[in-house]
């Protein structure tokens, strides 16, 4: 315990070999954290990848003392007219045949709902997902979760199985590459498999991944080759969801529409907020044979307004098309880092959700973990948090997402920031 500084003297550490922050986060406001202090941060993992709005949106903040002096919280089996709004708004942001939603708290908790939900109607057990996944820390999450946290913790779920990412850094795969990749892994999966196909669970963009973005059409040949087998495609869009890509939801780009959506994170824009989307017929099939995911705060009110109060202001600003532009402005300064700076290998990403990887030295004075770590810190020295997650062997990858609010003037500082950081490190 002598190595632990005051402030976490009574704290349980939750992420791996990883500590906590320097410092303590006294306030937040927009794009920009100050700690105790006084050390001011531009937030550019909008939180844990959630306030897409900034901090103390002043919207979401005159909900939130509204709504929490009226109605915010309820026996789970009574609705309220802000759950039952933010399902309708949620509906008409969709295409068909996605119009009725469960609304739960976190990320891990959603994908356990549709998990629960694609065993129960299809009536089998296996879960397919991808070798770099991450869908949270709860049973069934945890077991379609690759990245990270499988060991030590005793036998996962039976009958998950594992696809391997088409992304090669450096050089994209050519669709000959990935449909040849992708006939591969379904050979792999019919000789494990027992026939039970339940989903296929992944993110249009893998975020704690390495931000590896799928190539155009991957998706629609994963799709089909799932439902050969009777499985449903779920779509975990708990990061790229909600304009965060430049559209409203990744997966518009392939035009492949899933069997079932989850949103968490940007959803609530800070707050517990979680979504699963199914269609009427699915949902009815389900309802049927009896199903049960009945939580403490399922349809909770207070930040069901919340989610209202977001997509109020997401299709007000037209945010979409701000991630976009923005985005292309960052990813055009990252690219000019690239160019500058040896030990940066890749830029990758759609819109506000972009990745930078870093290289080992070749001299081997450094691996690219060891840099991406050191990078950090300098960064957050000059003013600047960019990274959330560095799981080993990841290519010590930033993840950089600013809040869609973010203004232009504060990505052209973060670039200054992170260019200086480079230099510093890699010297």
């Amino acid at each position: 315990m002598t190595n632990l500084r005051p402030h976490e003297q009574h704290l349980v550490r939750y992420s791996g070999r990883g500590g906590f922050s320097p410092e303590l986060v006294e306030r937040a406001a927009g794009t920009t954290l100050v700690t105790a202090s006084g050390h001011e941060l531009l937030d550019f993992t909008s939180g844990q990848m959630s306030a897409i709005l900034g901090h103390s949106h002043p919207e979401v903040v005159a909900t939130v003392r509204r709504q929490v002096g009226e109605l915010d919280h309820l026996y789970s089996g009574m609705l309220s007219r802000p759950v039952v709004e933010l399902a309708e708004r949620l509906a008409a942001t969709l295409p068909a045949p996605l119009d009725k939603a469960l609304l739960l708290t976190t990320g891990a908790e959603a994908n356990e709902a549709a998990l629960r939900m694609a065993k129960l109607v299809t009536g089998g057990h296996e879960v397919l997902s991808f070798s770099r996944s991450w869908h949270g820390m709860t049973a069934g999450a945890a077991a379609a979760t690759y990245s990270a946290g499988r060991r030590g913790y005793g036998p996962v779920a039976p009958g998950n199985l594992a696809l391997p990412v088409p992304h090669r850094t450096g050089a994209p795969l050519t669709e000959a590459e990935w449909r040849a990749q992708l006939d591969l892994a379904f050979e792999l999966v019919d000789a494990q498999s027992v026939g039970a196909l339940a989903a296929c669970i992944v993110e249009p963009v893998l975020s704690s991944g390495g931000v590896l973005d799928l190539p155009p059409g991957y998706l629609a040949a994963l799709a089909e080759r799932v439902r050969e087998r009777g499985g449903l495609l779920v779509l975990d869009e708990a990061q790229t969801g909600l304009c965060r890509t430049g559209d409203w939801y990744a997966f518009q780009r392939d035009g492949v529409v899933p069997d079932v959506l989850v949103l968490s994170k940007t959803l609530g824009a800070g707050l517990p907020l979680a979504a699963v989307v199914v269609s009427a017929e699915l949902e009815a099939r389900a309802h049927e044979l009896g199903y049960l995911f009945f939580t403490t705060h399922v349809s909770d009110p207070l930040p069901a307004a919340v989610g209202v109060t977001v997509l109020d202001v997401l299709q007000r600003e037209g945010l979409d098309a701000r991630a976009r532009e923005v985005g292309g402005r960052l990813r055009d300064g990252l690219s000019g880092l690239a160019s500058a700076h040896a030990c940066v290998a890749e830029v990758r990403g759609r819109g506000l959700l972009l990745g930078l990887e870093l290289a080992g030295d070749p001299d081997g004075r450094w691996t690219a973990d060891e840099l991406g770590a050191r990078v950090t810190r300098r960064c957050y020295e000059l003013g600047l948090h960019v990274n959330i997650v560095q799981l080993p062997g990841m290519g010590g990858t930033f993840r950089i997402a600013p809040p869609l609010t973010v203004a232009e003037h504060e990505v052209d500082r973060a670039l200054v920031v992170l260019d200086e950081a480079l230099g510093d490190c890699a010297a």
